[in-house]
This record gives structure tokens, C-alpha cells and sequence, in this order.
């Protein structure tokens, strides 16, 4: 079973990412991966605790399958989306172009009832081309407002850091208060809305590094694998049999699950509990990264807030109403891998924040 976390097997690092342990009963969504040890015994569960409704575990379970039609060997990164819908998060996704991060982001949306649009970041687009912007009617003799690509529910902003600091600033309200203001005016945005952005690991030329205002915005960073050999004979073996990317229809993919089952799955994950001795231990990850001397930038409050998000939903996707240290330590690293920073000393000695984490993770002691 496939995992949320991107350490090894997961939607996350290309090498040398950390696996994340595999929830014992067997979820309805994918597994997150760690490189931690093996925990100490969880917390019991309250004593009364409800379960999930099963409806919608196999709605969700069944958008896997669907995009699972036109994507292949990308299950980890479709469960971290669906954390991410959750949670009403967003997500940074790398990886190198041609791995299907597009194709993805389409059929998550045809799978879920949704409206997407993909903008294409560039050194000269504007923030307006982003929001929207006030438009001229000559017919009325008044400015109208023209709405963005950013007025959708899955937007994919491709290649985030191709486009200079003011075009990227312009997603940050839309990320943090769902709405943009033009001319002193807030339209709000569609329920639920996403952003997806991605960028390219391997191009620095012509790239503006998003800062770590920005960086702490996205609710996940997910590492796009290369796939496997049986997986790529399998994508040619499609596209030999005729398989049209364009057309997600042709390939099969329809609708499972809407915006409706959407909310109510995430009304359940807000009733998830968490036992004082996980909170504890969340914030003491969180706190560890502060004291980490490789780092000079730890993992921040609204990091510590992300963590106990998502792993309520990967405990509700689990089948489970109540949050263990496993769910801590499977969704630390696609949760805080892009919220702290390397100090260059320890970039040169070939220290990596996957590295760092999975020190954290080794040493904070688990509840018991």
C-alpha cells in the first residue's frame, strides 16, 4: 500500500527519502512512509470512539482508482491531495517535467466533480493575469471585474518559481484568506479551492526561489518519483494502445465523488480526536527542528498546526477517529520539509532536511 509521505516509496523525495511506516489495518487510502524506527505502543483510543463513515472512506478510496486510469504509479501523490482537500491545505509538488504533474491535477478534478485551471508562471506574467482585473466596458462606460484563472477549485499554478516575487505574492491571500481584493474589493473564491503549484528541481537559471513566508503556505510538499521500469512500460504500453491525455474521458476516468461528499468528509476530520500525549508529541517534533544545529530555520507554529491537520486525515482515511504518534510520524515529512532551512555549513556536508527530520523523528521520544 502506497503512502502520503514522499520519503522513499511515497509521493516525496526522487533518492533518498525516508519510508514511512504502513498503517497495521489496512486503510482505504495510501500509507505515508518514514524512516523512523519502530514506535513505542500508541495511546489506547477513548473509550468511546466513532468510526468513519464507510461511504465516503470509498468514495475518496474510488478517486485513487479513477485517476489511477490515466496516471500511473502516482497513488502516494493522490492520497497526499486528498490529505490536502481535507484539510483545505495546499500543495507545492516537485519533481522533473514529464512526470505527469498536469495530467494529474486534471484527473483528480474530473474524479471529484471539480473545476481546474492550469496557469503557466512566467518571468512577465502579472498578478492581475492571476486575480483578475477591472476591465473597461465602452458599452456601459464602467469597469467591470474580469475574473482570473485563480476563481476555480484546483488551480495549477505550473512552475511557481519561473515567475518574479510580486506575480507569486499575489497568491498569498487567495492561499490564506480564499479570496482576492482588486480595487480595494474581496471577492471570495469557490469552495473548496486548491492550490497546486509546481516547480523543477534541476533548473536554477531564471528561477526566483519562493521565500518562507510563502513556503509555510503550502499545507504539503510532495516529491514526484521517477517511475519504475514496470511502471513506465506500462505508460508506453497505453500510449501504444491509443491512450489520449487530453481526452480523460476516452480513458475511462469519471466522477466518484463531488464537493458535497467533499465537506462532509471534511466535517468528520474535524471531529477526530487527539489525546493530550500526541499533541505533546507533535509540538515536541516541531520544537526539536528549532534546536536542530544543522538548521537556521525551524518548523513554526502554523508547521506545528499543519502536522496535527494532516495527520487527523490520514488518521480518518486510516479508519480511525483518534490520532496515534504512527500518523505523526508518517505525515512529518511531506509536512515539514519545505518549512525549514539548511544553514550552508551543513549543505556542504551533504545534510538534507529529509536527513534532519528523520534525526528528529529517531530521537523525540513517542508517547506511550
Amino acid at each position: 500500500m502506497t503512502t502520503p509521505d514522499e520519503s522513499s516509496p511515497a509521493p516525496g523525495q526522487t533518492a533518498a527519502e525516508p519510508a514511512t511506516p504502513v498503517e497495521p489495518a489496512a486503510p482505504v487510502a495510501a500509507a505515508p512512509v518514514t524512516t523512523a524506527p519502530e514506535p513505542a505502543p500508541a495511546p489506547a483510543p477513548p473509550a468511546e470512539t466513532q468510526h468513519p463513515s464507510l461511504e465516503l472512506r470509498q468514495a475518496l478510496a474510488g478517486v485513487r482508482g479513477e485517476v489511477g486510469k490515466a496516471v500511473v504509479g502516482q497513488d502516494s501523490a493522490v492520497t497526499s491531495l486528498l490529505i490536502a482537500l481535507l484539510c483545505s491545505g495546499h500543495v507545492l509538488l516537485e519533481g522533473v517535467p514529464g512526470v505527469a504533474k498536469t495530467l494529474l491535477v486534471r484527473s483528480l478534478a474530473a474524479a471529484l466533480d471539480l473545476g481546474s485551471k492550469r496557469v503557466q508562471f512566467t518571468p512577465d506574467l502579472m498578478p492581475g493575469d492571476v486575480t483578475g482585473s477591472l476591465v473597461y466596458d465602452a458599452r456601459t462606460a464602467e469597469f467591470s471585474f474580469r475574473e482570473g484563472p485563480v476563481f476555480t477549485n484546483l488551480l495549477l499554478a505550473d512552475e511557481i518559481n519561473r515567475t518574479p516575487p510580486k506575480t507569486q505574492a499575489s497568491l498569498l491571500e487567495a492561499m490564506q484568506e480564499r479570496q482576492v481584493s482588486v480595487d480595494g474589493k474581496p471577492r471570495p473564491l469557490p469552495d473548496p479551492f486548491l492550490v497546486i503549484a509546481t516547480q523543477n528541481p534541476v533548473e536554477h537559471e531564471g528561477t526566483y526561489p519562493l521565500p518562507e513566508a510563502q513556503l509555510d503556505r503550502f499545507l504539503l510538499k510532495v516529491v514526484l518519483p521517477i517511475p519504475e521500469r514496470d511502471q513506465e512500460i506500462e505508460v508506453l504500453a497505453r500510449h501504444a494502445a491509443g491512450f489520449d491525455p487530453q481526452d480523460l474521458a476516452g480513458a475511462g476516468v469519471r466522477a466518484v465523488a463531488g464537493p458535497e461528499m467533499l465537506a462532509a468528509a471534511r466535517a468528520e476530520v474535524l471531529k477526530v480526536q487527539v489525546a493530550p500525549e500526541v499533541l505533546g508529541y507533535a509540538v515536541d517534533v516541531c520544537r526539536a527542528t528549532r534546536q536542530s544545529p544543522s538548521l537556521s530555520l525551524g518548523v513554526s507554529p502554523r508547521g506545528a498546526t499543519a502536522l496535527l491537520a494532516t495527520s487527523r486525515a490520514w488518521a480518518w482515511l486510516s479508519g480511525r477517529m483518534y490520532v496515534t504518534p504512527d500518523d505523526v510520524k508518517a505525515l512529518a515529512h511531506p509536512t515539514l520539509r519545505h518549512r525549514v532551512q539548511l544553514r550552508p555549513e551543513a549543505e556542504l556536508e551533504g545534510v538534507t532536511a529529509e536527513s534532519v527530520l528523520g534525526t528528529v523523528l529517531a530521537t523525540v521520544p513517542v508517547p506511550r
